[in-house]
């Protein structure tokens, strides 16, 4: 049996195209894994569908108050007791390559980003490769200025639990930045250029990842120079 893997999957009001997601990952898994849900007070029937599948892989934790994106990812984390740990958003759907061509990966790496292709609520592909559209790429410099790291995309060893947990208080910029800069700055980093997922951009996103930024010059330099700050602190083990 190989190493135990956890996805950590956060969730709100996804009951439109949580099942979908569901089955792609549960579908890779082995009876050893789990896939870790941390709802943050959905008011829809997210959990009833959770539940629905019966699936004792499935681990659902409900936040005890309302933490938003960034930090219902993180309780999700915190629960994970794999070797291996996933990223899921709760509305795309994995390749079937996606696990395989991960451990490949970790086999000699820390961390694996794996492209993915831009696609509408429907599915319908926009554009084939993320990483081409993004000009993703590992570097600490190339993402100081604009992260390559989607969450989604993104699986690791447990020895980066030490380093990113807990997220810092406040972070103007997302779990995902957070754990690349980590990442960059310490860890061997690997960007798999085959698609493993479909990305579903659609009206009710919970991630504007992958958009186009709407904020000023100043509060983009001020988020990447806070994190940059906290990420040498947390390297440090001083915070």
């Amino acid at each position: 049996m190989r190493k135990k893997i956890s996805v950590c999957m956060a969730t709100y009001n996804g009951e439109k195209y949580i099942k979908e997601q569901l089955d792609s990952i549960l579908s890779q898994l082995e009876e050893n894994d789990e896939v870790i849900v941390s709802d943050d007070h959905s008011t829809d029937k997210t959990l009833d569908i959770v539940k629905g599948l019966n699936d004792s892989r499935i681990k659902f934790f409900l936040n005890k108050n309302k933490n938003g994106l960034t930090y219902n990812f993180e309780n999700a984390i915190k629960q994970a007791e794999g070797d291996y740990i996933f990223l899921s958003d709760q509305d795309d759907v994995w390749l079937p390559n996606k696990i395989a061509l991960s451990l490949k990966g970790l086999e000699d790496n820390d961390v694996v980003v794996t492209n993915c292709m831009l696609t509408d609520s429907d599915l319908n592909i926009i554009n084939n490769s993320y990483f081409k559209f993004n000009n993703s790429k590992k570097g600490f410099l190339k993402n100081f200025y604009k992260s390559s790291y989607l969450g989604c995309c993104t699986g690791f060893r447990k020895e980066l639990l030490s380093d990113i947990l807990p997220f810092p208080a406040n972070l103007y910029l997302y779990h995902d930045w957070w754990i690349g800069y980590i990442a960059d700055m310490k860890y061997k980093v690997q960007f798999i250029e085959t698609p493993c997922l479909l990305y579903r951009r659609h009206n009710d996103s919970v991630s504007p990842t992958g958009d186009k930024s709407k904020q000023s010059l100043f509060k983009r330099f001020r988020n990447r120079f806070q994190l940059l700050y906290l990420a040498n602190l947390r390297l440090l083990k001083l915070k």
